[in-house]
């Protein structure tokens, strides 16, 4: 795992300006540093850079940027290629100089083209530039595991891993796009392809883009909606069957990431997809695995006994660490720095402990990410599942109540809340996106400027009828590559630790496409099929208990320690010169919050979510806009 930065661009950039700029990512890789310039013969000049963790191949021969024999190719990429030892043996052919993948990825390109990506079973961000042709390459892994940026303005193209190389290249003006704040005061992310500045994007998962002299074309190379569909269609054997299969998969996948000239290990919470990954790494590792969890000293946030009893039924070496809020406080004057665009997720605090505590042992760290947007496994899940059975009788409802002589009366507003939501969600683009209106209203107020619509109206992209896979690959579109593995990657990367998830190897994830919904739940039970599995390698009694959230307590720190600088970036000299908020919403909005306590008397509500993404974007803004 690495970091890169470069450019194809007019602009006179220099060797030093451009190892500065790749220098602000000295965390994502501080074992070894490359960075070139080469002029075209035109009026651009091309600079590639990379910032280097040593994964495989600890020597100098996997230094990038790096060049195919010919000097035809320069490729510098971030990530991991975990069937490089089979694309290797269908390259015979070349004559390879080193045992890493970034050299599998050239030959692949000098063997196939740009669709060499199709073969590529990994996580990645991949530049690759080509002489002959005069193209820049951008390629970022199926499901966004890779973090890549890029800056598009005069015909001149920037990209790298994360902001800070952009912002530090010469000429960039760090121009906040208002449109995006709503949504992410909502939400707590920016979903790609937005970025929280003007002209700055992200390349959406799945995603190619070619630059050829100023222009830009992209193409999904891999989409979910078309995969999903494809492979639906395709059927899936007996639950038995199926079950057999899906193992064997998860198996392959978590074997090809067990490979590494590094210490590696597991992070184990004691729930079902890191207790499957982990167990699956023991039977495959020839010594004990090391495993890590953090502790909470509040016993309705700790997993930390559950995971020890897994732990102790594996045989793993373990490690844990409890933690005290305290602990957790002092990690929030370090979210701007290594979260460089607006990120709100407070589960990235806990993310970041047991990172920085795996760190001290491994190089390496696999994780369960992924099995609950593909295995349905969230709570809410069971809710939209609910509300599907009773969208015809609130379609209904809202027809009547809306009928010309009625609506007057505003009957649909004295409706108890729960049924006014059935009611009210009447838009077939966002049918799974549901929740009450004032939430929607409050995050669209807050922000001067008019913003996206909260909602992604997609949906009937998917063409699926079922609400719960409905929402489940929306927040495969959205949600785990904006969120989660947004948090992943920077949380591990705070501490040079690169994380592997291997429910999210392409196997995997077109497999899971493939299997009948009630294969995933039934009855309620959610993420049937991968419990299934874990029952084979761990007892049921060590893993059946309800599901705990990983977050900070956020709610008592802005009404205390924070509250203060609460207050101070919210006082009416300091919005109006910033000119984003409304003042009169954002004073109004704190003194009910600050005042109720529960942050709304009798309604119960809750806004400490959208108070937590406001302070957090003020602490972004104070670090890098100031």
């Amino acid at each position: 795992m690495c970091g890169i930065c470069g450019f194809v661009s007019k602009e006179n950039i220099s060797l030093e300006q451009l190892n500065d700029m790749n220098d602000t990512m000295y965390h994502r890789g501080p074992d070894d540093h490359g960075a070139e310039i080469y002029n075209l013969g035109t009026d651009y000049s091309v600079g590639m850079a990379q910032r280097r963790l040593s994964i495989l191949d600890l020597s100098p021969s996997g230094h990038q940027p790096m060049h195919s024999k010919d000097g035809r190719i320069t490729v510098v990429y971030n990530g991991e290629i975990y069937n490089f030892r089979e694309l290797k043996e269908q390259l015979k052919h070349y004559e390879f100089m080193s045992t890493c993948d970034t050299e599998v990825i050239i030959a692949a390109y000098l063997e196939w083209g740009i669709e060499c990506i199709q073969k590529l079973n990994g996580m990645f961000a991949i530049a690759i530039f080509d002489r002959k042709s005069e193209e820049l390459f951008l390629v970022r892994d199926r499901i966004g595991k890779k973090p890549l940026y890029y800056w598009y303005q005069n015909q001149n193209i920037v990209f790298a891993s994360e902001l800070k190389p952009i912002m530090a290249c010469p000429g960039f003006e760090k121009k906040i796009r208002p449109d995006v704040l709503g949504r992410f005061i909502y939400h707590q992310y920016i979903n790609a392809p937005e970025s929280v500045f003007e002209q700055v994007y992200k390349l959406e998962p799945g995603s190619v883009l070619t630059f050829r002299r100023g222009g830009i074309k992209i193409r999904k190379y891999w989409d979910i909606k078309e995969v999903y569909g494809r492979q639906k269609a395709l059927g899936a054997a007996s639950y038995e069957e199926a079950k057999e299969e899906l193992k064997k998969i998860l198996k392959a996948a978590v074997g090809e990431r067990m490979i590494a000239d590094v210490p590696l290990g597991t992070f184990l919470s004691g729930g079902y997809d890191s207790s499957l990954v982990t167990a699956i790494a023991q039977e495959i590792s020839q010594t004990p695995v090391k495993t890590f969890s953090i502790g909470f000293h509040e016993e309705r946030y700790n997993e930390a006994g559950y995971a020890k009893a897994v732990a102790e039924y594996l045989g793993t070496n373990h490690t844990e660490m409890y933690i005290d809020e305290a602990q957790m406080f002092e990690l929030v004057d370090s979210i701007p720095q290594y979260y460089d665009e607006p990120f709100a997720d407070s589960s990235q605090i806990p993310s970041m402990l047991v990172s920085g505590l795996a760190r001290k042992e491994v190089t390496v760290a696999l994780s369960g990410d992924g099995g609950d947007e593909f295995f349905c496994g969230y709570n809410i899940y069971t809710l939209f599942g609910q509300a599907q059975k009773l969208d015809k009788l609130g379609g209904v409802l809202y027809g009547v109540l809306t009928l010309p002589g009625i609506r007057r009366l505003n009957l649909l507003d004295k409706l108890p809340s729960k049924v006014k939501l059935i009611a009210s969600n009447r838009d077939e683009e966002t049918k799974t996106q549901f929740g009450p209106e004032y939430y929607f209203e409050l995050s669209s107020k807050m922000p001067r400027s008019e913003g996206l619509p909260i909602c992604y109206p997609v949906e009937s992209r998917y063409q699926e009828k079922n609400w719960q896979e409905r929402r489940m690959l929306l927040d495969m579109d959205t949600y785990l590559p904006g969120d989660i593995l947004c948090k992943v990657d920077r949380a591990s990367m705070k501490y040079s630790l690169e994380t592997r998830c291997p429910i999210l190897d392409t196997r995997v994830m077109e497999y899971a496409y493939s299997l009948p919904h009630e294969y995933k739940i039934r009855d309620g039970c959610k993420k049937r099929i991968l419990k299934d599995i874990a029952y084979d390698y761990v007892p049921r009694e060590l893993l059946d208990r309800p599901k705990t959230g990983f977050a900070a307590p956020i709610d008592r720190w802005l009404r205390g320690p924070l509250k203060e600088q609460l207050l101070d970036i919210s006082n009416t000299e300091f919005l109006k010169r910033q000119e984003i908020f409304n003042t009169d919403v954002i004073q109004a909005l704190l003194l009910h919050y600050l005042e109720t306590g529960d942050g709304g008397p009798a309604s119960g509500r809750n806004y400490s979510k959208f108070v937590w993404s406001y302070f957090v974007f003020q602490k972004w803004y104070q670090h890098y806009m100031r």
